[in-house]
């Protein structure tokens, strides 16, 4: 693969020890290691559609609290409601948190779910990405959203491929990362552009951090460089002398060629390049904090501009992670900086979709893998709650302006429309125009559908 090293020292993990350090890979597979000739030939069976409906999939690793951004509680107890109080959007009767100036401004164009049930309690990104409780990789593993939409949709541009990670992720456990292609195959996995560092290895050697030698290798170029495009470029003519040289890439398939067209190809390459975007563009979104100079996962506001950079270049699905949200201490402190952060970033993404006329075929989710307690801890932070998940959504041409399900008065019980996982993976298929419903057959000849059958997109947005 061709890989892109950002260097990172963190060390901070989730409350289950879980590493957040990371490095840029382009021409990885995020969890599958299928080669890209290998995606090429099965992208050759058939012929991507048209339409270039799309998502955009948002990821707080750590469980967002719920009470504290969509569904504040003012007058519940102090032990409940925390510092933050709720402000007015241009919604009648909707509130969010104050630290969310900017969406409460375009709350028409926004939905908030605050009313979701089912979720486990480890931190279990697999039900977000797939709408499924059950194994993220692996033997049995599920197929998440974007493999789904790769199967059944195919490529919307040949040189990118449908299914796109810009997700921070770890080795170590299966729900730190987007999920793979399950039964449907790693030809449909998250194509990953992030990666993750071995937390056992000394990042400061750097061959002890070097993919093997049959590896593509891009060295010396951190994320924060890829807006450099002269950089970007010796980079790549470095990495095209050293692979003619190789005497392992010296027998070429006709795909082996095209997937070495596209990673030197500019088409995915520009989608990364920011110099190419208005400055004034770039600016809005804020500043991003590499991870290297965080206290836990990158805070990347720029990837919601690249991850809309990479659907415009023709990716159907791309998938994001932003920060860690395992607040079980500092809630409020940290909460007073991841907020204001999202806040800009939605806010200028969802501008950018609408001034480029591309808000009705574009679907955002932003979420979490479960809520918090309600009440604060002794350290000022919130523990697991999986009994309520809340998200935020816009786009794909849904019937935005709504607040939709309610809690009780402490935010710890769902009282009125409690919505599913697999309710609103059915919505997001729906919004891509996909049948949630459609079967597809295993090697086996089983049907396998991309949510159960049992659940329908929510009669509320569609």
């Amino acid at each position: 693969m061709l890989t892109i090293l950002s260097h990172s020292t963190d060390r901070t993990a989730f409350c289950d020890r879980l590493s957040r350090r990371s490095f840029l890979t382009v021409g990885g597979i995020a969890c599958g290691g299928l080669s890209l000739p290998t995606i090429l030939r099965a992208e050759a069976q058939g012929v991507g559609t048209s339409s270039h409906k799309s998502l955009i999939h948002v990821f707080l690793p750590g469980g967002p609290p719920h009470q504290d951004m969509w569904d504040l509680k003012p007058d519940a107890p102090a032990e409940v409601r925390g510092e933050f109080n709720p402000i007015a959007t241009n919604v009648n009767g909707i509130q969010i948190c104050e630290l969310f100036p900017k969406l409460a401004s375009m709350m028409d164009r926004l939905v908030v779910l605050r009313s979701i049930v089912g979720a486990q309690g480890p931190h279990y990104a697999v039900q977000c990405m797939t709408g499924r409780h059950g194994p993220g990789r692996g033997p049995g593993s599920l197929p998440n959203i974007g493999a789904w939409v790769s199967r059944i949709e195919g490529p919307a541009h040949p040189s990118v491929p449908p299914n796109l990670s810009l997700f921070y992720r770890t080795r170590h456990r299966p729900w730190g990362h987007p999920s793979g292609g399950g039964f449907l195959g790693n030809a449909h996995a998250p194509y990953g552009l992030v990666d993750h560092l071995d937390p056992t290895k000394n990042v400061e050697n750097e061959t002890q951090v070097r993919p093997k030698p049959k590896d593509l290798v891009l060295t010396d170029v951190s994320l924060e460089q890829m807006q450099d495009r002269r950089q970007l470029l010796g980079a790549l003519d470095a990495w095209r002398r050293e692979m003619d040289a190789a005497p392992q890439f010296g027998a070429h398939d006709a795909f082996t060629d095209q997937a070495l067209s596209i990673l030197t190809s500019s088409r995915l390459m520009d989608a990364f390049d920011l110099s190419r975007e208005d400055p004034k563009v770039v600016e809005r979104y804020g500043s991003s904090i590499p991870q290297h100079l965080a206290d836990s996962a990158p805070r990347m506001t720029t990837n919601f501009l690249i991850a809309r950079r990479l659907i415009e270049a023709g990716a159907r699905v791309v998938s994001l992670n932003f920060g860690r949200w395992d607040w079980h201490g500092n809630n409020f402190g940290q909460g007073r900086r991841e907020m204001p952060m999202i806040d800009n970033a939605m806010s200028s993404l969802l501008t950018d979709l609408r001034e480029r006329n591309m808000e009705q075929d574009v679907t955002v989710i932003v979420w979490g893998e479960f809520g918090r307690t309600p009440k604060i801890n002794g350290s000022a932070g919130r523990d697991h709650w999986p009994r309520v998940n809340s998200a935020l959504l816009a786009g794909g041409g849904m019937r935005t302006g709504q607040a939709i399900g309610s809690t009780d008065a402490q935010a710890g019980e769902v009282v009125d429309r409690p919505l599913t996982f697999g309710e609103v993976h059915a919505t997001l298929y729906h919004c891509l125009g996909i049948d949630p419903h459609t079967p597809i057959r295993d090697a086996q000849g089983r049907p396998h559908y991309p949510v159960d059958l049992k659940f329908d997109p929510i009669a509320e947005l569609v």
